[in-house]
């Protein structure tokens, strides 16, 4: 890294801190490592966005310690917005040219920001992030890690890190110092141009609280046109905390199954259908949840030509597995050894044959049994099954396919 060059005019960058109850030192040793850390000409501001903090030192003993740094402000929010709605007051403040938010309980390294704000100087529709390392919340000690990792993701849209394979680094020519493409990005540590993040719409205001926004703001980037880096030359130390220091100011697991499945529904486009299928399928009851409007949403992205998922799949993480049909074949009848067969919109058995596509059927991964838009129904007089159009809100089309093969 010493021997990468970075560019003189490089933009300014507005440090954007959110917290809520966090313990004094932590909080103090995060300030401190951007002032020491950064280059004065490139760092705008600090912005601490109290979230309504209960801690009296989080206060007036604040108030007076920070007075002493002219770069910092503190920002106080008088109800509990939530990490994601913070930091869109924290972003609504700053002047810098570039947005860097950071957890408020990290320690800066050395060299930290001029890598970041370099790549978004280089294309402003690149997001950068910095290595996260490990800071022990024991006994603070510093761990390193290994730096060919990205950020992906599994289903039902849970975060993970993968280490690159060395025949990927070796095919790709990847040297220790070059950028990763990251397919999903952690969430907490990222510098993003400040008017490009205006121009994707930020985060989606209608997630709540904290759960969901790293993947929300990971599709809207990459399918609208953006991209997010790993960058190597770039490492920040996190405090990874068995438990926060604050309450959770809503039911968090309601909280989080909340904003994925908003994030599900606007970016997702069919492949929604496998999240709900890996134990969401409760939340397809609306009267189970209510996921607020997404009219503004759906909007943004078609402003935006965002292109679909099924390219985000082929193009920016093909090794997901995404299979759309959970399993696919003929349906057999064990009672009369036939198949079932679709003729004109009604169904009816027939001697089985592989090559009729009237007798191929999908599962899908809401449990319905399907042939394009149609799915297989039991019968009101409860014998006999036959056709309607699918819909995922409705339970009686769904069929329990157990380990015995048997629907």
């Amino acid at each position: 890294c010493t021997e990468n060059l970075v560019h003189d005019n490089l933009p300014t960058t507005s440090v954007i801190f959110c917290f809520v109850d966090e313990v004094w030192s932590t909080l103090l040793r995060s300030v401190h490592s951007v002032l020491n850390r950064s280059p004065p000409h490139l760092l705008k501001e600090i912005i601490l966005v109290d979230d309504s903090s209960t801690k009296d030192y989080l206060k007036d003993k604040l108030d007076a310690y920070m007075s002493q740094f002219p770069k910092v402000r503190i920002i106080r929010l008088k109800e509990r917005h939530g990490l994601i709605r913070a930091r869109l007051a924290g972003a609504a403040e700053a002047k810098g040219d570039v947005l860097t938010f950071l957890d408020s309980h990290i320690e800066c390294n050395v060299g930290w920001l001029e890598p970041l704000l370099d790549r978004v100087y280089l294309d402003r529709r690149k997001v950068a992030c910095p290595v996260i390392e490990v800071i022990n919340d024991k006994d603070m000690s510093y761990v390193m890690v290994d730096n060919f990792q990205r950020g992906i993701f599994k289903w039902p849209l849970v975060f993970g890190w993968s280490t690159l394979t060395d025949d990927f680094i070796k095919k790709n020519h990847i040297k220790v110092s070059d950028p990763i493409r990251c397919p999903v990005m952690a969430g907490g540590l990222f510098s993003i141009d400040r008017n490009y993040f205006y121009e994707l719409g930020g985060y989606d205001p209608g997630l709540d609280v904290w759960g969901g926004e790293n993947m929300e703001i990971s599709f809207k980037i990459w399918m609208c046109g953006g991209e997010i880096e790993i960058i190597p030359c770039s490492r920040v130390g996190h405090i990874f905390r068995g438990e926060n220091p604050y309450k959770f100011p809503k039911d968090r697991q309601k909280t989080v199954e909340r904003n994925l499945a908003r994030v599900a529904e606007v970016w997702l486009d069919e492949y929604k259908e496998i999240f709900y299928g890996h134990g969401y399928l409760h939340l397809l009851n609306k009267n189970v949840i209510d996921i607020g409007d997404l009219t503004e949403q759906i909007q943004l992205r078609q402003k935006l030509k965002c292109k679909s998922f099924k390219w985000y799949v082929e193009k920016v993480y093909p090794e997901l597995e995404a299979p759309l049909a959970k399993a696919e074949g003929l349906v057999f009848n064990l009672g009369i050894r036939k198949c079932l067969v679709q003729e004109k919109g009604s169904l009816s058995f027939g001697i089985c044959d592989l090559s009729k596509q009237s007798q191929y059927f999908s599962y899908s991964w809401v449990r319905m049994l399907r042939q394009n838009a149609s799915c297989v129904s039991p019968q009101v007089t409860g014998r006999g099954v036959t056709l309607e159009p699918c819909d995922n809100t409705k339970p009686h089309l769904r069929w329990l396919h157990r380990t015995n093969k048997f629907l």
